[in-house]
């Protein structure tokens, strides 16, 4: 209570103080090696979904990153993934992960909601059950150059990204597949998607999934400076932000084409993966046209207890400075 009314006294919010005690928590947890795991799949970390509601007639989403590509076709009637749905592979990547089996099952919407730090209203529990049914009905193609025919990562014969979901919302099971407890939620993933996330699991922090949560962009772009980071031996790779192979064409918006605006927005993204990760090796070159990610091996942002911090490269040699603020300002978006 009386840090509270302290920094009340400084005009800072609640909202504020809430935000910089989230950025401490993260802080704290990767120092001490204790950070609460989730699981993406790395489709959707190489290549991201729609950022925002693609126009009604829209059903083709197509983002590429160098050799792989990612196309996903929408179904007419709910449409093609977008924003907030990116958790739900997440959610399901990480049950997969945990359970380890391709049937997943978890006892409520509301547990979703928790593990996401989202509120328990009718408007995220709208989103959701929306969110299954685009996912569920989407199309997916995940494969290389290698690969000219494109083979599927779902199976096209079957329920595309999952092969049988039965939720809250929709328990419309054969009873001869029905498990003892009606009431308990059951997603079974294709085989192929199975494989994908068993074989390529990507770790995340489950807080900073959480606290950007409500910004999907940012979300994106700090799952993927983790990665592209942590893949990197010793050395500094030169992505550009425009062209084929630039990072325009692997977000998942199209609504970047301006330069200076797109430019723009990575600039204030590094800064804000910096708010929560201050050793984050990423920065934009002198030039604006290309973003520099340097090697994240000596001080990752998913860290065992062994990892601690004095293993630090030199490089990186200094203890992280103390969230502020400021810190707490370059989080992301209000939640609600």
């Amino acid at each position: 209570m009386a840090l509270q009314s302290t920094f009340s006294s400084l005009g800072v919010t609640k909202f504020r103080l809430r935000q910089l005690e989230t950025v401490t928590l993260i802080r704290e947890e990767r120092e001490n090696g204790q950070q609460q795991l989730a699981y993406h799949a790395r489709p959707f970390v190489l290549c991201g979904i729609p950022l925002r509601r693609p126009p009604r007639a829209q059903l083709i989403h197509s983002r590429r990153n160098g050799q792989f590509f990612l196309d996903i076709a929408g179904h007419p009637e709910f449409g093609l993934p977008f924003g907030q749905d990116r958790l739900i592979p997440i959610w399901v990547a990480t049950l997969a992960v945990q359970q380890k089996s391709r049937i997943v099952r978890f006892e409520s919407a509301a547990q979703m909601l928790d593990f996401f730090r989202l509120s328990k209203d009718g408007r995220h529990y709208r989103r959701i059950v929306q969110g299954f049914h685009r996912i569920f009905a989407a199309t997916i193609f995940f494969a290389t150059e290698d690969q000219p025919n494109r083979s599927r990562l779902i199976d096209r014969a079957r329920f595309h990204f999952f092969d049988r979901m039965r939720l809250w919302f929709n328990h419309h099971e054969p009873e001869e597949s029905a498990s003892d407890n009606s009431n308990e939620n059951l997603i079974t993933l294709s085989e192929a998607f199975y494989r994908e996330i068993d074989q390529h699991r990507i770790p995340v922090e489950r807080q900073v999934i959480a606290a950007l949560a409500h910004a999907p962009g940012m979300l994106d772009f700090y799952v993927w400076v983790v990665w592209k980071s942590w893949t990197l031996n010793g050395r500094t790779a030169q992505v550009p932000l425009f062209g084929d192979c630039g990072l325009t064409s692997q977000l998942g918006s199209t609504e970047y084409s301006a330069r200076r605006r797109f430019r723009q927005i990575i600039t204030e993204w590094t800064a804000k993966v910096k708010a929560l990760w201050p050793e984050r090796p990423a920065e934009i070159s002198p030039d604006g046209e290309r973003l520099l990610v340097g090697s994240s091996k000596f001080c990752p942002a998913i860290r065992t207890v062994k990892e601690r911090w004095f293993r630090i490269h030199p490089t990186f040699n200094s203890m992280p400075a103390k969230p502020t603020v400021e810190s707490a300002r370059s989080v992301g978006p209000r939640q609600e």
